[in-house]
């Protein structure tokens, strides 16, 4: 099939035989072995140590729930929810309590939004776990086994004196006949998933984006090859053009600026046939012209309704008194702001580093992506641990110079050592992807390999709902 884009064919730059990139791909086998092991243990409940920490970080859940719920409004998705809910954790009700009221909010304006939700109720859903029907569009109650009330039998029967039983005081035949909160009975599981499957058929269907391809080509160069472009020391340096060459559709790609703010690649491409803007660095470090490219590119996007991705390799943005004669304060926070304002779908990929200030350039969670996903080899935090370990160190040494004012400098001891590594490997832990994403500070760990697959999948979604640029961005892009 030939390809119909105007985007020109890139051709890759790199000798991927070099031992160089042999080394590399030798670096993933243990991440990939590792990687695959974690995508068995998330199909099944885990060991006891896992269930014990789950348990413990109490709020998780939730979270997990609100965070899909916002993906599914964000892109205007029907939501189906499988029920079978005792209402909060009591154990961990501090932790759940307060946000999970977003829940049942969420639910109530999707409605008024006009974005359908379904309920298919399993089993026994009490006291929170009822609004969950209750607020659903659409509900679909499994014969003997749902049961859906605020309060079970053994709580009506201290509040009230009365006595009754689960099936009568809200199983669903009685909701289905009486109180009109199932809308349809299903035999079973299998019944009720397909009974929601025909609800989504019944929905009026989206439309697609207009450049939708059917049959999009392929790279010109196998997804492999990205084990042997970037190592997973993220300490080594890679070239982003060439990543983006495995990725985007035959190869096609048209550059913005290609001579002016070198350390970030800004590009035009396709992937999966929908048009997309890329954002890449080229280098871990953003310098003022940098930032005014990132910023212009951005506002040239919203201009044409094009969703942008983010490929993350990035430590902040340049220090020293150059940077700052050249307005990198300005420039930097001009890009933010571009990011900030930006309301064409955006998405994110860490591949490597995502530090301080850099991530938030780059769309970092708190700029609300509506995807994020990292590399097995991705760190995230406010700055490497080496660095950060390194800045604590001057700053607790310059604190105790103070106090020992015209005294003898005292070597370390080796208990102050010992504390500033530990709080080194402390912050190197909690940067790395398994432990970010743990916490939701993304939507999953990804295969690099799958790259492209994954951003296929998004754009699809994004693009169900036409894209409209933020209109304080449409005026002169130009900074």
């Amino acid at each position: 099939m030939a390809s119909t884009t105007p985007l020109p064919v890139v051709t890759a730059k790199l000798d991927l035989k070099q031992p160089l990139f042999n080394e590399n791909r030798k670096s993933w086998e243990p991440v990939l072995e590792r990687f695959q092991k974690a995508l068995q243990d998330v199909t099944s409940e885990g060991d006891e140590r896992s269930q014990r920490i789950h348990n413990e970080r109490g709020q998780l859940l939730v979270l997990k729930h609100n965070r899909v719920t916002q993906i599914a409004t964000e892109n205007k998705l029907p939501l189906i929810g499988l029920v079978q809910a005792a209402g909060a954790y009591l154990p961990q009700q501090f932790r759940v309590f307060h946000r999970a009221g977003e829940m049942f909010r969420d639910l109530s304006r999707r409605s008024q939004r006009g974005i359908p939700s379904c309920s298919v109720v399993f089993g026994s859903s009490t006291a929170g776990g009822a609004y969950l029907p209750g607020l659903s569009d659409y509900t679909i109650f499994v014969k003997k086994q749902a049961q859906v009330f605020l309060g079970g039998p053994p709580l009506v029967k201290m509040a009230t004196g009365e006595v009754v039983d689960a099936e009568t005081l809200g199983g669903a035949d009685m909701h289905a006949t009486v109180t009109g909160l199932a809308d349809q009975i299903a035999f079973d599981e299998f019944d009720a998933i397909r009974k929601a499957r025909l609800w989504v058929q019944s929905l009026k269907p989206q439309n697609l984006y207009s450049s939708f391809c059917a049959q999009p080509l392929e790279p010109r160069y196998p997804a492999e090859d990205l084990l042997a472009l970037v190592n997973t020391d993220i300490r080594k340096p890679f070239d982003m053009a060439e990543v983006v060459l495995r990725i985007v559709d035959d190869s096609r790609v048209s550059v913005f600026k290609p001579s002016y703010g070198k350390n970030l690649l800004t590009c035009w491409a396709e992937i999966h046939g929908f048009r997309v803007g890329i954002i890449g660095n080229q280098t871990p470090v953003i310098h003022p012209d940098e930032a005014s490219k990132g910023a212009q590119f951005i506002r040239l996007c919203n201009q044409g309704n094009i969703p942008i991705i983010y490929l993350h390799n990035v430590t902040g943005f340049m220090v020293g008194s150059k940077a700052e004669r050249e307005a990198i304060i300005k420039k930097g926070a001009q890009f933010v702001a571009a990011v900030s304002c930006s309301q064409v779908p955006q998405i994110s990929i860490i591949l490597g580093s995502s530090y301080g200030a850099g991530n938030y350039a780059m769309c970092g969670r708190a700029y609300q992506p509506r995807f994020m996903f990292t590399w097995p080899s991705g760190r995230c935090s406010v700055m490497g641990p080496d660095q950060l370990a390194g800045v604590m160190d001057i700053v607790q040494s310059g604190s105790a110079a103070k106090k020992n004012l015209g005294k003898a400098a005292k070597a370390p001891s080796s208990s102050y050592k010992a504390g500033i590594e530990k709080f080194r490997q402390k912050v190197e832990k909690e940067s790395q992807a398994y432990y970010t994403s743990a916490n939701l500070l993304d939507d999953g760990i990804i295969d690099p390999r799958d790259t492209r697959e994954v951003l296929g999948i998004c754009l699809n979604v994004v693009n169900l709902d036409p894209i409209e640029g933020a209109q304080t961005q449409k005026g002169l892009a130009r900074l």
